[in-house]
């Protein structure tokens, strides 16, 4: 049901792009946050991620002038990096499992993104209302077999 999720996703997102105004994290970012609605574990760790990503660019920007295409781009390494690090790192400081890790490499920058662009409360709360709206039409689809 992976491809399905991320069709749903998208057209979800889109929708209610559209109808609010507002970014659910990204055109993408639901998708991927409703195929980990089982852990939420994942979720919260690319949502701190994110967080870490938004507190490490306010500190490069105050040295380095970022708008446009490099702000983007700096989001998606700061983000990628730290997702990275946690999974390196965060096992051996802790006796966690492997399910306390980031949803991917490319999620917790696009998420900062738009907490940058559009503040946190609008996009945390279009997030999870579209990754759960994403998560139950899923499931509705997986339950009547189509």
């Amino acid at each position: 049901m992976t491809y399905e999720t991320f069709f749903i996703g998208l057209l979800i997102a889109v929708l209610y792009v559209e109808i609010t105004g507002f970014y659910p994290g990204g055109i993408i970012v639901p998708a991927y946050v409703a195929l980990y609605l089982d852990q939420p574990l994942r979720v919260l760790a690319t949502i701190v991620i994110a967080f870490l990503s938004l507190y490490v660019y306010r500190a490069l920007s105050r040295f380095i002038i970022l708008f446009g295409k490099r702000r983007f781009v700096m989001f998606v390494f700061i983000g990628a990096f730290l997702a990275q690090l946690w999974f390196l790192l965060f096992p051996r400081l802790f006796t966690a499992s492997l399910e306390l890790r980031a949803v991917g490499w490319i999620i917790p920058g696009l998420l900062a993104n738009n907490l940058e662009k559009q503040k946190t409360i609008p996009t945390l709360a279009s997030l999870i209302t579209v990754s759960i709206i994403t998560y139950f039409l899923v499931r509705v689809l997986v339950y009547f077999g189509l």
